[in-house]
């Protein structure tokens, strides 16, 4: 069996588990979250614990209560904590501000980059040069980031761009004569 399959996950205070079917879906103080159940895999509630288990023997049964555990952990996480993503804008000129649902970036094109959010997503800048994106749903969060991310990547030669915080970018050295 999935060594990450056999951790049971703690329900904290507060959150709200039901399980039908077809769906799991989680509540708690920050939002809600729901996602569709797989059928190789079995989820039951016991005394404020979740446990998982293959349906069947098959070795993609035992892959998916891995998978599954894990995605309930964090829809689990997110509700009660929630997720951020912090990226830095590195490069004279480079600033970032947050409007409402909105993203504006000055990031060395000839005219402002606008990435607008979706619901359940909040986006901060404590300073010019600083992006926090948060939510409670931690696949959207990650992909909001990279989205950001990928209007300037960090370029190898001056490491100009828009990196995550804990981004580390190896600089090459310049074309010698």
């Amino acid at each position: 069996m999935s060594r990450v399959g056999k951790m049971p996950i703690a329900v904290p205070k507060g959150v709200d588990v039901s399980i039908t079917a077809d769906q799991i879906s989680v509540k708690g103080t920050l939002g809600s979250l729901t996602r569709p159940m797989n059928g190789l895999v079995t989820v039951k509630n016991e005394d404020g614990k979740l446990l998982f288990a293959p349906a069947n023997e098959s070795a993609e049964a035992n892959a998916m209560s891995g998978t599954m555990r894990a995605l309930v952990n964090n829809m689990v996480n997110g509700v009660s904590k929630g997720f951020e993503k912090k990226l830095n804008l590195v490069g004279v000129g480079f600033r970032a501000q947050a409007q409402g649902q909105k993203l504006n970036l000055q990031i060395g094109f000839s005219h402002p980059v606008v990435k607008d959010m979706p619901a359940g997503i909040k986006v901060e800048c404590p300073t010019q040069t600083e992006i926090l994106i948060k939510g409670v749903d931690r696949q959207v969060v990650g992909q909001i980031a990279a989205e950001v991310r990928a209007f300037r990547p960090p370029e190898p030669y001056k490491g100009k761009g828009i990196r995550y915080s804990d981004e580390r970018v190896v600089l090459k050295e310049t074309k010698k004569k």
